[in-house]
């Protein structure tokens, strides 16, 4: 007893250290957010500022139309997580509660589709359909390519088969059409796999970079990522001061997505593994 006690202490302590190693480069861009730009480069480095410099973040509005970009993120990443929660929902209901001819095929043909590197292999092809659309400096090019993912059909799917198939025969002969167990018998039954599946989502449409940076050739429809690379090319180019200012703006809503919903992605996790 007394030694698995200490296996456990030892456990919490390396993950701890984990924890502070991975939250270091946040803490230092926030504290160089902070810092006066004489300050930054000060040695030996003060990775505590004395006093709190905001006029960085001030800078870094002023340099790049950040407050624009920021909106464009928070509507393109709004669209996309909502798309993809939408369409990976009702496609694992189909795949796990419908038998159709090719289902087996299809399933393994989209599953196939996971170990593409789809920003690298399709950003030519999609770049050209979205020129033929007309939607090049548009929310429609930002947005309609990354509404479905094979990752989310493939989530729900295998979530779905863990709900027990006798709710369903129980919805269907009490006069329940397939649509409204889906509604209001599996989607409430998800809720915990769909925050977790909300969190992922959201931070990959909000982290996107090189998509938003080859489809939108105006200023305006730029997302707050190439934001940040315009920083560092603007006239604040050597002020890392407001360079890390940007940064936090644009990782903030990330940390406040995941701090919101940490209990329902952590409750996803462990019922992701349970069968039954």
């Amino acid at each position: 007893m007394r030694r698995k006690r200490s296996i456990t202490i030892l456990y919490e302590i390396i993950l701890i250290l984990v924890t502070l190693i991975m939250a270091l480069p946040l803490f230092l861009a926030i504290t160089i957010s902070l810092q006066r730009p004489e300050v930054v480069f000060s040695y030996p480095p003060k990775f505590f500022p004395t006093s709190f410099y905001w006029k960085n973040y001030v800078e870094a509005f002023k340099y790049v139309p950040m407050a624009r970009l920021f909106l464009n993120s928070l509507i393109v990443t709004s669209l996309i997580t909502l798309g993809k929660l939408a369409t990976g929902a009702l496609a694992g209901f189909a795949f796990s509660h419908f038998n159709f001819k090719g289902k087996k095929v299809m399933f393994a043909a989209l599953f196939a589709t996971l170990f593409l590197p789809a920003e690298t292999v399709m950003i030519l092809p999609l770049f050209l359909i979205m020129k033929t659309f007309g939607w090049v400096n548009t929310y429609w090019a930002l947005t309609i390519p990354f509404m479905a993912s094979a990752t989310n059909t493939f989530l729900m799917r295998q979530h779905f088969l863990t709900i027990p198939k006798e709710l369903q025969d129980a919805a269907l002969i009490d006069g329940a059409s397939y649509m409204q167990f889906f509604w209001k018998v599996l989607i409430p039954l998800s809720k915990h796999m769909l925050a977790g599946a909300s969190i992922i989502n959201f931070v990959y449409a909000w982290n996107m970079y090189l998509w938003p940076l080859i489809v939108s050739m105006e200023d305006k429809m730029k997302t707050v990522q190439v934001g940040v690379k315009m920083l560092m090319q603007a006239e604040s180019a050597n002020n890392w001061g407001v360079i890390m200012a940007g940064t936090v703006v644009a990782l903030a809503p990330t940390v406040v997505m995941f701090l919101a919903l940490q209990n329902l992605f952590v409750k996803s996790l462990v019922r992701s593994g349970m069968k039954g």
